[in-house]
């Protein structure tokens, strides 16, 4: 990427998915509603020894703290930190940048493996019931692009309905979402008319006689 298509990344779009790993085949990954905040922090420690040649130093295997606060809610995902938690179920976990994507289109992610370690809940009696899960991190993380699967892309932001009814076979209710270079469309009059309506039923005019309008 060029420096003058530099672009800066938002808080407020990067987010977590997670699925059982045991799962893998049978379901997408599932959003964690109602994030709040996401900390994602790999280190590698290092240290130093000073030998008769100068001074050496080592470095430790990468580790990985990875913490996700988000409004207390009924899904199934949410439970399943519980699930991770009391009976060692590990995890699959998605950080996702929806702001980063490259020339196919897929979205900038880490995965990673992972099992909750804590998950502490607050509640205020003047404020939503909010948890802060924290993860322990197998192995290091890795990096990628992915595809948002419809279901995921429709869960983190709506799509442009028209006013057709919503079907299997036409999920945006016969509207098309704007795309870059719609700005000032404006297609010009190539005579067709709209179809004409169906017939109403007779009406009588002024001599008695019954006309159908059409």
């Amino acid at each position: 990427m060029a420096d003058n298509e530099l672009a800066y990344l938002q808080g407020m779009d990067t987010v977590a998915f997670f699925r059982p790993l045991s799962k893998a085949k049978e379901m997408e990954g599932q959003l964690l509603p109602w994030q709040t905040s996401l900390s994602f922090d790999p280190q590698r420690d290092s240290d130093t020894n000073q030998t008769k040649d100068g001074v050496v130093t080592t470095s430790s295997s990468v580790e990985t703290d990875f913490e996700v606060e988000f409004i207390n809610n009924t899904s199934s995902i949410a439970d399943m930190m519980y699930d991770s938690l009391f009976d060692g179920i590990k995890l699959e976990g998605w950080i996702v940048y929806r702001n980063r994507r490259n020339a196919e289109g897929k979205y900038f992610a880490w995965y990673m493996q992972v099992t909750v370690s804590e998950d502490s809940n607050d509640n205020d009696p003047d404020d939503n019931s909010t948890r802060d899960t924290t993860f322990s991190v197998s192995g290091t993380p890795k990096r990628g692009w992915l595809e948002l699967p419809q279901d995921a892309q429709e869960q983190i932001d709506y799509i442009f309905h028209g006013l057709g009814k919503v079907t299997d076979e036409d999920a945006q209710g016969g509207g098309t979402s704007w795309r870059d270079g719609d700005a000032g469309t404006n297609a010009p009059d190539t005579g067709s008319k709209p179809s004409e309506p169906k017939s109403v039923a007779a009406a009588p005019t002024a001599d008695g006689a019954k006309v159908t309008a059409k």
